[in-house]
């Protein structure tokens, strides 16, 4: 194991089947040549920062862009701004003020889940299927809970909320049966060399032995492909989050990597390119997210 990997380990067995094409589980995903290009950004705010939005869109050009923390509701959503960008296509589970995932896309997708992993109503999640390039993949969009300060659920009830959330997320994932790839900010650093400083984040809400263990166990449970650690790997830094609170958030460097792009193993082996977009934390009144891109031969 290279340093700083950590105990968090990637199955790469799995269930999914392409019950459309016919081919059976473990089958390779046929190839077709066209490549589409997913983006995923903790957004913190999308009418604060749409002009942001907008420049990702102009110089990226992804397929398809999900968003986490957009804080509007659907009817608020800057959904003609968008479509005037080129992505008419768009499935929003929006709440006023907190939480809320979109994903906007070039290319036709359709809804097909609202999961509320939370059990409390708060907009975290939305599925999509994609209809036009990739055709029936399902791409997931989540936005799992913080968890509050302290990592104990008796004296914090959000950490044993995000707890929760996460084994709601592991039962659903251990019934899959789809190609799918899975997005978002998932609020935990799993692997040492995720932090800035392992040891000293070890009780920090986001990088505990207890809230690894629970992404390992959802990991677990679909034999998932961690693509960000794919493509960059441990213990090659690569963060995608870098706290408010650093006055020179460059020079201290202590970020860590909140935000994910995982895989079902035959659709790991479609992957061309994954890029962490760190130049835009420096942007204009910037999210304390970056973007993530992953490129997909589907």
């Amino acid at each position: 194991m290279p340093p700083g990997a950590g105990v968090f380990h990637q199955p790469r067995s799995s269930r999914c089947r392409f019950a459309a094409a016919g081919v059976e589980a473990f089958g390779p995903l046929p190839y077709r040549a066209t490549m589409v290009t997913i983006a995923s950004w903790n957004i913190n705010s999308v009418r604060l920062r749409l002009p942001l939005v907008e420049r990702l869109l102009a110089e990226e050009r992804p397929d398809v862009l999900c968003l986490q923390e957009i804080k509007t509701i659907d009817q608020t959503f800057p959904a003609k701004a968008l479509a005037a960008m080129g992505y008419p296509h768009q499935v929003v589970h929006g709440q006023k003020g907190y939480h809320g995932v979109a994903t906007i896309s070039r290319i036709p997708l359709r809804e097909i889940a609202r999961h509320d992993w939370q059990d409390n109503g708060e907009a975290r999640h939305v599925g999509v299927e994609l209809l036009g390039p990739g055709q029936g993949v399902v791409l997931e969009n989540v936005y799992v809970p913080a968890g509050g300060d302290v990592p104990d659920r008796a004296l914090n009830p959000k950490f044993g909320q995000k707890l929760d959330f996460l084994e709601r997320m592991t039962r659903w994932a251990d019934a899959l049966e789809r190609p799918t790839v899975i997005v978002g900010d998932f609020n935990i650093a799993p692997l040492e060399c995720d932090v800035w400083n392992h040891r000293q984040l070890l009780q920090v809400v986001s990088h505990t032995p207890i809230e690894i263990e629970a992404l390992q166990r959802f990991s677990d449970a679909h034999g998932w492909a961690d693509i960000g650690r794919e493509q960059i790997r441990a213990p090659d830094r690569c963060y995608t989050w870098w706290s408010y609170r650093s006055p020179d958030w460059r020079k201290n460097d202590r970020g860590r990597r909140l935000d994910h792009v995982w895989a079902s193993p035959e659709l790991s082996a479609t992957v061309r390119t994954h890029r962490v977009l760190e130049p835009a934390r420096d942007w204009a009144r910037p999210s304390d997210h970056v973007p993530l891109l992953t490129e997909f031969a589907l």
